[in-house]
């Protein structure tokens, strides 16, 4: 009797475990950006290569979890795996600007304590998303821009380069083609209110921002957005990627949100926010508020996609593109990268 007492317990426990842990625990998420990322137009070399860089980003956050580090020292180092390469649209595979620069957009946000850093339109700095995190810790501000953020930057002991350093071909050969095609719009759409509208007329030169959502051991969420923006984007436009709310967001009590797609379109929608909202006031899931929210982008004609984790470690991943580099890394340690649709 004893015996079928302990088995019966047994029994009871081994099902309740698979009823708690029977979906994966996620405890990082990533993305590499999104756009019409086609598998006919990449070479196997190319996509090994951002799979390699996807890999590593997601071992070296989930290497600081497994540490003990914090959600955002996991966001930091992942991140910087993505700006150093020059594969993606932040740091050193930064696009350019229509007058041939690299201007640089970062933010991070702490969902413990509501904190968040950002920077916008900086050229000198070699990982962004250490900039944006000093901006949290190290000031009383949430943003700085241009020469100001740099001067900070500086003061703060981070990498200073030579704006040489972002220079890529791939990217300035983007440009050369960003900039032929749009003169070649602008003759063939004169007279039109699209073309009336100064800046960038070819929406589709975007993807590569790089972001990650983070979950640590102490249960805390932490989230971070880098990018170069838009290419041959004018003026020194901006995008969502730096706006707390629109393209990064993170809040304990919900998710950690990191965007990529058209910044102008998840700017209006308050995207980031706009998910945690949602999953706040109408307790919806993340993945069902992250559809909804995206679906919204969608329909006023905006494009690309996203990364939420809430403090469950559940993981929501939709675009609305023909791509999205991303991946995920378990509480055990198993990596899983996705490119295409």
């Amino acid at each position: 009797m004893k015996f079928k007492l302990n088995y019966s317990l047994f029994c009871l426990m081994i099902f309740t475990c698979m009823a708690v842990y029977g979906q994966k625990k996620y405890v990082m998420v990533i993305h590499g950006g999104a756009g019409t990322i086609l598998k006919k137009n990449m070479t196997p070399e190319k996509e090994a290569a951002y799979i390699a860089d996807l890999t590593k980003a997601l071992q070296t956050g989930y290497e600081a979890i497994k540490a003990g580090k914090t959600s955002m020292d996991a966001v930091e180092v992942a991140i910087h795996v993505m700006e150093d390469s020059p594969l993606f649209n932040a740091g050193k595979g930064a696009v350019f600007t229509h007058d041939g620069k690299n201007e640089m957009d970062a933010a991070v946000m702490d969902g413990k304590t509501l904190s968040a850093g950002s920077v916008a339109g900086v050229t000198v700095i070699r990982n962004p998303i250490s900039a944006a995190r000093a901006v949290m810790e190290k000031s009383e501000h949430v943003m700085m821009v241009g020469a100001g953020a740099e001067a900070f930057a500086k003061q703060s002991k981070l990498e200073i380069v030579d704006p040489s350093y972002f220079h890529t071909k791939e990217r300035w050969d983007g440009l050369q083609k960003a900039i032929k095609e749009d003169s070649v719009k602008t003759v063939l759409d004169h007279g039109s209110k699209k073309s009336m509208k100064l800046g960038t007329i070819n929406k589709d030169y975007k993807f590569g921002t790089v972001g990650a959502v983070a979950l640590d051991k102490f249960g805390n969420l932490a989230a971070g957005t880098s990018t170069g923006g838009m290419t041959n984007k004018r003026y020194g436009r901006v995008g969502d990627a730096p706006i707390i709310g629109a393209g990064t967001y993170a809040n304990n009590a919900t998710a950690g949100i990191s965007c990529t797609g058209w910044g102008e379109f998840y700017i209006r929608n308050v995207v980031a926010h706009d998910i945690s909202a949602m999953m706040e006031y109408k307790k919806m899931s993340v993945a069902d508020a992250s559809k909804a929210v995206l679906d919204k982008v969608g329909k006023m004609g905006g494009d690309g996609g996203l990364i939420a984790m809430d403090k469950q470690g559940h993981v929501a991943m939709p675009f609305n593109t023909e791509g999205m580099y991303r991946g995920t890394v378990t509480a055990d340690g198993k990596i899983e990268v996705l490119i295409y649709k």
